[in-house]
This record gives C-alpha cells, structure tokens and sequence, in this order.
C-alpha cells in the first residue's frame, strides 16, 4: 500500500479519508471477483446445458421407422462406451425430434467432457441455430466416422505405449500369414480375459525383413463392446490404416466388420516357428469370442447383445446419411420432393451395394452445398481413409 502510505505532514482528517478510498477498493475488489465468479459460474452451467442435444430423425427408406433408428442410436452410444441404464436411457422422443442427455446415458465423467465439448460446436453451428436440431445421421457421423472423436470419447490413448501399460501381455504370441484384411503378415499378442478386460495388440510386419508397418488393437470396454486402435510404426495413433498395406480402413469400419466381438480366424495358416501353432491361436480365439458373448448376453443394461443384429440399425443411419435419397433430402431441407429432384438433376444416382433397397442415392459430399442452412461438415468417408477428417475436440 505505498501510494497510501501515511506521513508524518498529512493530517489526521487525510488519513481517515484515505483509509475510506482503500476500504472503497477493497469492496469494489470483491464485487470484481464476485462478477468473474458469477461468469465462471454462468460458463460452467452453458457446459452444463451442452450434455442435452436435439436431434432430428428423417425417414431415409420405405422400411425405415423411427423405433429402429433409436436402436441405432442407442447401439452407437454403446460403441463410444455408454451404459445406457435400462432405468433411464436418457433419450426422449417428439414427433420426429429425439432429446438426448448425456449424463442419462452411463458415459464417464471424461467421455461427457468430450461429448459437451463436441455439442458446445454442434450447437453453434447454423444448422442447428436454424432447425433447432442436428441431423441424425450427421450425429452419428461425427461421432463413429471422425476417428479422433471415437477415440477420445471412448478413451483410448494417445500413445500405444501407455495403452500396453494397462495389460500384462501373455509372452506367447500368434502368428497370422493369411490376413483376411491385412496385405502383410500379423504378430497377434493378447493378455488374459478377466470378465470385461482383454487386450489383442496386432503388429503388422513385412514376412521377409520384419519390418514393422503399423499396429491395430482391440480391447474390451467395460460395456461390453470392443473399443478398436490403429497406431503408426512409432506408436502414435492415426486416423486410419495405410491402405498399402491393409484394408482395415477406420475404426467405424472395425466396429462394422466385428461386430461387437472378437473375430476367430477364418482361413488356414501357416505355423511358424517360435509361435503359437495354428490351431492352438485358433482355439484360443474361439474360446475369448465365446466367454466374451456370454458376458454380454448376460448383461442387464446396454443394448441387446443377443440381437446383434439390430447394430445395423447404428450403421443405416450413417449410410442413409452420407448417400441420401431425393425423398430423405426433402425432409431433412424441408422443401417439396419436386424441387429436390430438379435442384439434383444434374447429380448422377447409385444404389448401396450392400442394402440396395435404399433406392437411389446421391452422394453427400456433391449435394450438401444445396441446403438452405449450412450443416457442420463431417469426415468424407466414414469407414476408410478421408481426404477431409474432421476433428472438433483439439
């Protein structure tokens, strides 16, 4: 306080006077504070608020229904590692909008900073200013089809390093040198099954000069569901496989192809030296798959792993997304199928390979731009590498 100092030539009248000025800023002092802490306290409630999201569901096919579609949803969140408590699923439905809350939906404190940072952009974005709402499938999109979305709201870390930390790895390994998926050979190694807790850590190699190429992982969240990983050759985590040497592409296409489970081996192979021999790995892997599908069949909250199936209802709210029909894209722009079809006349249809009654498709990169609002842009492929990959959680 040495601009208030007292000396000896002032009088006693200044010094009260003063000592009035300090007490006058020593009260503005804590009316600052307070203020910054009403802010902090406002912003912590906004962070709050973004745990609820409005989606908007849109028929996409003649089959299509909303009961289904909410199982998609429900299988999604599970992927990403919710609960979903069979008490209180966190999702409510009105007309055709679904409220979500994430906090409802059994995700860990760190998967709901995630999630309330990704709807934080979601919810500033001019789609959702003008509708109220986010696209279903444009949801699911950022969630499963931007990689580094799935991995950091299902935890899975940075390093491979700190991922082979959590697992006491068996010393005997297998050995894989007819990859349904991989172009390369494969070192398989896995620790134990302790209920919900495996780690299978996959090397691809060269077979000549053993050199490393990338490594992929997949281990078992406490949900039930597998979590997936792809690391480059010095352990650090990426987006995709190199599709030089493996057709994985990203991990929504892992979580496509396994189908919430372990995969057994399905071609012959070869028996290497200083290896598990082939049956051996083989019989290994059928009795993980088995153990890990009685526990999830045996699970009370969380999707119905006995219907596993109904994960496709997760995977058509993507596609049907990405390759809309003119009739979906009526919905979801809110204009007449007439207009849609002569905005789109210029734009050439498909039909989906694997569900053709989708009708035909256009292609959602090509046609977005036609929409009256600007929705927030999602990876260009969901299951393979993209040339565009969003990531809205740095």
């Amino acid at each position: 306080m040495k601009a208030l100092s007292v000396k000896e030539h002032i009088t006693s009248m200044k010094s009260q006077k003063n000592s009035f000025q300090f007490n006058r800023l020593l009260l503005l002092g804590c009316i600052i504070c307070l203020a910054f802490s009403c802010v902090n306290d406002t912003y912590d409630d906004l962070v709050e608020n973004n745990s609820t999201l409005i989606l908007k569901w849109n028929k996409a096919y003649d089959e299509d229904n909303l009961a289904n579609s909410i199982i998609g949803l429900k299988w999604t969140f599970s992927y990403v590692g919710a609960y979903l408590p069979y008490n209180n699923t966190g999702i409510s439905i009105q007309n055709n909008l679904i409220e979500i809350d994430i906090k409802k939906l059994g995700f860990s404190a760190d998967a709901q900073q995630k999630l309330n940072k990704l709807h934080e952009v979601i919810i500033s974005s001019e789609e959702y200013q003008v509708t109220g709402a986010i696209d279903i499938g444009r949801y699911i999109s950022l969630l499963l089809g931007a990689p580094s979305h799935y991995y950091e709201i299902t935890g899975l870390p940075y390093e491979l390093s700190d991922l082979l930390e959590l697992y006491n790895l068996n010393t005997e390994r297998g050995y894989v040198t007819n990859s349904g998926v991989s172009y390369e050979h494969r070192i398989i190694s896995f620790s134990e099954q302790n209920g919900f807790n495996q780690l299978f850590f996959c090397t691809e190699v060269d077979p000549i000069t053993g050199e490393i190429f990338e490594y992929e992982t997949v281990d078992l969240m406490p949900n039930g569901q597998v979590r997936f990983g792809i690391y480059n050759k010095d352990g650090i985590r990426i987006n995709s496989t190199d599709p030089a040497h493996s057709r994985a592409g990203k991990t929504a296409k892992c979580i496509w192809c396994h189908e919430s489970g372990i995969q057994p081996l399905f071609s012959k192979q070869e028996d290497i030296d200083d290896f598990l021999p082939y049956l051996d790995l083989k019989n290994i892997l059928e009795e993980d798959r088995r153990t890990h599908r009685n526990s999830q069949n045996s699970l009370n909250d969380g999707v119905n792993f006995q219907e596993l199936q109904q994960h496709t209802f997760a995977e058509l709210l993507y596609i049907s997304f990405m390759e809309p029909s003119a009739e979906r894209l009526s919905l979801e722009w809110n204009l007449p199928i007439s207009e849609v079809q002569n905005l789109l006349s210029q734009f050439p249809t498909h039909t989906h390979p694997e569900f053709t009654y989708l009708g035909e498709l256009y292609h959602r990169n090509d046609i977005d731009f036609l929409a009256s609002f600007k929705g927030l842009p999602v990876s260009s492929s969901i299951r393979e590498e993209s040339e565009n990959e969003v990531n809205y959680l740095d």
